[in-house]
C-alpha cells in the first residue's frame, strides 16, 4: 500500500465516522452562532479533540481533511497537524479559506501559535482587510499572551499599538478578537496590565463606538477585584 493510498483511506475513515455522528439539530444550531452549516456535521468539539489524540502529528492526514472542505474535518485538521511541519503557505492558505470564527479560533489555538513563524505573520494578517483574517491576527496574539511565556513587554507594546490601529474596525468578529487581545496581554502580569489598561481607557474615551465597547470591556476586565486577585496569586 503507498503512503498516499494510506492517507486517503484514514482520511475517507475519519469522514464516515464524522457522518455516523451528523446531528441535524445540532448542524442546524450552528447558525444562530454565526456558523456556516452548509458543509458541517454538527459535532461537538470536545468530541473532535478526543478523536485527535489518535491522530495527532499525522500531518499527512491533517492535509488532506482540510482539503475535504468539512468544517469538523477542518477543525479537526488543526488539532491533528504538526506545527513543526506546518509551512508558511499552508497557513496562510488555510487563513485565507477561513468562513467562521470557530474554525479560526481552533486552528489558532490548537496549531498556528505553536510554529516557529507566527509572529512573522500577525502584522500581515491584522493589516488584511478580510474579516477572518484580521481576526486571525488578533487571535494569535491572544493565544501567545496566554501561552508563550517568551512573550516579552516590547513585544506586546507592539501589539498594543495594533489593538489601538484598527479598534475601530466595527465587524463583530474583528472587534470581539481585538477586544481578547487586549485582555489577554493585560492579564500576563502586572507591567502587562498597566500598558494593557492605559490603551483599555483611551479606547473607552473613543469617539467611534468599536473601540469605545472594545475599552470599556477591557477596563472591566482587567480592573475586577477577581483579575486583580488572580494575578497577585499567579493564577492568571
Amino acid at each position: 500500500m503507498t503512503a498516499g493510498s494510506e492517507t486517503e483511506r484514514a482520511v475517507a475513515a475519519l469522514v464516515a465516522w464524522m457522518e455516523s455522528l451528523r446531528d441535524e439539530g445540532r448542524r442546524e444550531g450552528l447558525a444562530r452562532f454565526g456558523i456556516r452549516n452548509d458543509r458541517a456535521f454538527g459535532i461537538p468539539v470536545p468530541v473532535l479533540r478526543q478523536k485527535a489524540r489518535d491522530w495527532r502529528g499525522r500531518h499527512d492526514v491533517a492535509l488532506a481533511l482540510w482539503h475535504t472542505g468539512w468544517h469538523e474535518a477542518r477543525i479537526l485538521a488543526g488539532m491533528m497537524a504538526d506545527p513543526r511541519q506546518l509551512t508558511p503557505q499552508q497557513m496562510d492558505a488555510w487563513v485565507e479559506a477561513f468562513d467562521s470564527w470557530d474554525l479560526c479560533d481552533q486552528c489558532c489555538g490548537n496549531l498556528f501559535w505553536r510554529t516557529s513563524f507566527v509572529r512573522e505573520a500577525i502584522g500581515r494578517y491584522v493589516a488584511d482587510g478580510r474579516e477572518y483574517v484580521r481576526r486571525t491576527g488578533f487571535v494569535l496574539m491572544a493565544a501567545l499572551a496566554v501561552h508563550d511565556r517568551t512573550v516579552t513587554a516590547d513585544e506586546a507594546a507592539g501589539w498594543l499599538r495594533l489593538v489601538a490601529r484598527y479598534a475601530d474596525d466595527d465587524r463583530n468578529f474583528v472587534k470581539k478578537a481585538v477586544n481578547w487581545a487586549l485582555r489577554q496581554i493585560g492579564k500576563r502580569g502586572p507591567d502587562f496590565r498597566e500598558m494593557a489598561l492605559n490603551v483599555a481607557e483611551r479606547l473607552a474615551a473613543s469617539d467611534v463606538r468599536s473601540a469605545r465597547w472594545i475599552g470599556r470591556d477591557a477596563v472591566r476586565e482587567l480592573s475586577s477585584p477577581r483579575t486583580v486577585a488572580r494575578m497577585r496569586d499567579g493564577r492568571v
